[in-house]
This record gives structure tokens, sequence and C-alpha cells, in this order.
């Protein structure tokens, strides 16, 4: 394949373009996005500014400040953060801004070596699938015919904008500051490296609890480690929590602070999808909630029986947000959550946001005065325990596409799997097969070179040897 062709190769998987810096992911790529942004938004007569904004990766301000000249050269007014800012507080200010679009310069919880680009849409959330395609096509046809220079872009004509204040203020508007500041619940947050230790330290001091940092220097590298909150890299802070005296809670935040991991009282870690049940029950028993509640299809169901039990409607969508926020913005639900660690209320944001989950579950230790694992434990009494996780499988650079392993193993399958009943299985978006006690489910990850075995069982041992019987079936996959 000729260079040029290679560069052509722009394409958004489940969260925006990644790959690997200079390798995958390209400065002349990134400015193709930003022309192809501003032809799309004129094709579509959408008026208004976009907003551009970098979190704390190798290169960010640079390539950030590219796309920005790139945006005012197309005509279009830009709006730029003043310095790194995690995505969520990009997308509010998309939002609340009033913008056409917005670009953020970001490879999420990926490696350091990666980077990335992704497009907000109008109202906040990641770009719809049409979006995403119809700016794949007009970056290919820029790219082939001439790709737009650093000296094609033009400086723009605002200075940069500070957008963390006011998404603070709107996040403080939402929750009960004073129940909060009685309580003085001791938050343990861990930034790894990441960008969201600025916006936390100043939640923490405006709501007046203790507050200890770790890992709040931001590193390129994020200390050699992708700055993914999983459990492997929260040994310090599960320490650190433990060690902690009274009413206290973890947290953790990946690189741009979308997603997040909750530790309780204890160290232990709380799985993601008992995370998103616990602030669903929240919000519902604060009556914040009135129409529904959007998860993927890998969500444990203790989230569903809760929502259920609040008399809340309950749709399940393909993973990936932008789904579950087209589900905000049509006004059927008024929460959104996934396994992976993102969860959304749509009165602050419509993408995924670690700093909100994490200010919600700061709220909901102050009212109830009980740590998060008291919490779960009566969810679990009232509604049913489960166990529900997921392991990434690395698959080569270059590996074909697992659909065709998929479809040839789903008509392989028996009536059981791990002693359950098979129930159903669904292709829409991998391979789901539902089981009389709870699913395993294989796809590959739209955002880098692994695949993923989702499953939930009726307690951990079984979910164990649950996911060791989905890495099975991938491998089989794999080799069709």
């Amino acid at each position: 394949m000729s260079r040029k062709a290679k560069l052509a190769e722009v394409r958004f998987g489940t969260s925006g373009w990644r790959g690997i810096l200079g390798e995958d992911f390209h400065f002349a790529g990134a400015r193709a996005v930003a022309l192809a942004l501003v032809e799309q938004l004129d094709a579509r007569g959408l008026p208004g500014p976009v907003v551009v904004a970098h979190d704390t990766r190798f290169l960010g301000a640079e390539i950030a400040g590219q796309c920005a000249g790139v945006l005012a050269g197309g005509g279009r007014t830009v709006l730029r953060g003043d310095g790194p800012v995690p995505t969520p507080v990009a997308c509010h200010a998309v939002r609340t801004r009033r913008a056409a679009a917005g670009l953020i310069v970001t490879a999420s919880h990926n490696p350091p070596a990666y980077q990335g680009l992704k497009v907000v849409a109008a109202g906040g959330g990641s770009a719809p699938l049409e979006m995403t395609r119809d700016l794949e096509r007009r970056v290919a046809s820029i790219l082939l015919r001439r790709a737009p220079s650093a000296a094609d872009a033009r400086p723009p004509s605002r200075r940069p904008l500070g957008f963390t204040a006011a998404y603070l203020r709107d996040l403080r508007r939402r929750i009960d500051v004073d129940a909060i500041s009685a309580a003085r619940p001791h938050l343990v947050y861990d930034a790894l490296h990441g960008v969201g230790s600025g916006p936390m330290q100043s939640l923490a001091a405006a709501l007046g609890i203790p507050f200890t940092l770790l890992r709040g220097d931001p590193d390129p590298g994020f200390g050699g480690s992708a700055p993914d909150p999983s459990e492997v890299r929260l040994g310090d802070l599960a320490g650190r929590t433990r060690r902690t005296r009274g009413l206290r809670l973890g947290l953790a935040t990946d690189g741009d602070a979308d997603r997040f991991a909750a530790l309780d009282a204890s160290g232990a870690m709380l799985p993601e999808s008992d995370a998103v049940a616990l602030l669903v029950d929240h919000l519902a028993r604060q009556g914040r909630l009135r129409r529904g509640v959007a998860i993927s299809v890998a969500t444990g169901s203790l989230v569903e029986r809760v929502a259920r039990a609040h008399g809340l409607a309950v749709e399940r969508l393909p993973i990936g947000f932008k789904y579950l926020t087209e589900a905000l913005d049509s006004g059927r639900a008024d929460v959104a959550g996934e396994e992976s660690g993102g969860f959304t209320w749509g009165a602050v944001s419509r993408d995924k946001d670690g700093l909100l989950a994490g200010t919600l579950l700061i709220e909901q230790v102050a009212l109830s005065g009980r740590t998060l694992g008291h919490t779960l434990r009566d969810l679990h009494r009232a509604h049913g325990a489960s166990a529900s996780g997921r392991v990434a499988v690395a698959r080569p650079a270059g590996a074909r596409s697992l659909g065709p392993g998929l479809r040839a193993l789903r008509s392989r399958l028996g009536k059981r799997l791990d002693g359950a009943r098979v129930v159903g299985v669904d292709a829409v978006d991998g391979l789901r097969i539902s089981l009389a006690d709870g699913f395993v489910m294989l796809r590959a990850s739209g955002t880098e070179p692994v695949a993923r075995v989702y499953a939930e069982a009726p307690d951990r041992e079984r979910l164990a040897r649950r996911l060791r019987a989905g890495r099975r079936l991938l491998a089989q996959a794999e080799s069709s």
C-alpha cells in the first residue's frame, strides 16, 4: 500500500479515530478531519463555532492548534480551551456554548503511544455513526487530492477560553452541596497522571471535603502504563483508601476523565456495572429520574433490575456511548451507563463523564452516611446478586475481521454453555449469547487491537469460569 493510500485510511471506531502516533495517527489526518468537519457543517447549513480541546497526551496541544487553524482558515469561529481539559468538560462546552461541533485531541484510556481525535456533535455527545461515516468519506477525498498543511492554517481570532469553571458551577448546582459539606466524606482520588486532577481538586475544595490526590502530576507517558482505571493499576489507591479513617470512598478516572472506577472504604473496586446500578438507584431515590435508563448490551443485569424497581424503562443498545447519547437526546432516557466505567446523567452531560459519576457517588455516601459497599450489598439483597466482568485478549495488528469467525461460531453453538441453558443469540454487535442466568459476549474492540469477552453469572466463581469459556469460544472464532 502506498503512503498516500495509507494516509487516507482514517477510520472512526467506537469513540473516535485512534492509533499509534506517527503510524496510524498522524498530523495530516488530523488536519484533514478538521477540514472535513468544515465541509460537513457547511453542507448541512449548521452555523456556530467549533470547540477545540486536548488532554495531557504527547503533542496534544500542537495537534489541537493545527486543527484550530484549519477550522479558522475554513471560516469557522474556534473556541479553544486554555490548556488540557477533561473530555467531559469540553463536551459540556460544546453543549452550553451552542457550538456546531467539537474536536477533542485524546486517546482516552489507550496506552501512551496512542493519540486520537474525538468528534463531538452539537448536543455535546459523541458524533453519531452517520456523521463519522460522512467524515471518513470526506477525509479520504481530501487526503488523496491534497492534504491541508500546517501552512494552510491561520490563527483563530479568539483567545483561548477556560471551560472548567462553568462545568463545575453547573455540576454543583445539581447536587446537595450542603449535605456533602456537612458529612465531609473523605475522597481518595487517583488521576492516573491524566487531566482530571485539577477539576477534582477544585471540586473537593468547593465542597469542603477532605481530599487525597494520587498521581496528580500530568505525564504524557502516564507513568509508563495505559491510563485505564482497571483493578491492576489501582493498588496504591486501594491501600490508601483502606487506611484512611472515617466515611470515605476511592475514585479513579482515566486519561481524559471520561471513565471512572469506584472503590469501597475497604479498598475493593466495585464492578463497573454495579457502580452504574448504585448511581441509578441514588438518582432515582432523589427523584431526579423520570423517564428511563439506557445501557449497553454488555452491562450487567443489576442495573436493569434496580431501574425497573423504580418504575423506569430500560433500553439496551450496542456498545459505543454514541448510541446511549441518542437515547438521552431523544428524551427516552435520563441516564446512561455501560460496562466499561462509562456513565452520564443527561441533566449535566450527554457523553460519559467520570467527574460527574464520582461527584454523585460522593453525594450518595454523604446523604446515606454509609459506604458504597454497604449500599451495594443492600441492592444485592433487594434485587438479587449477580457478578459481571470482562477480559481483553490481544489481537495482532492488521488482524482480519472477527465477524466471519463469530458467524461461524454461532452456527456451531449448542443448547448449553457453562452448564446454563442458551436462551438466545444476538449478532447485532459482536456475538451475545443469552443464558438462563446471565450471558457471554464476544466482540472486537473499536478503539484498540484487542477482542473482549464479557460475561455475567450468578456469582464471582461462575463468572471466572464463564469468562474462561468465553476465551475458548473466542479462540475458536479467531481460528475459523
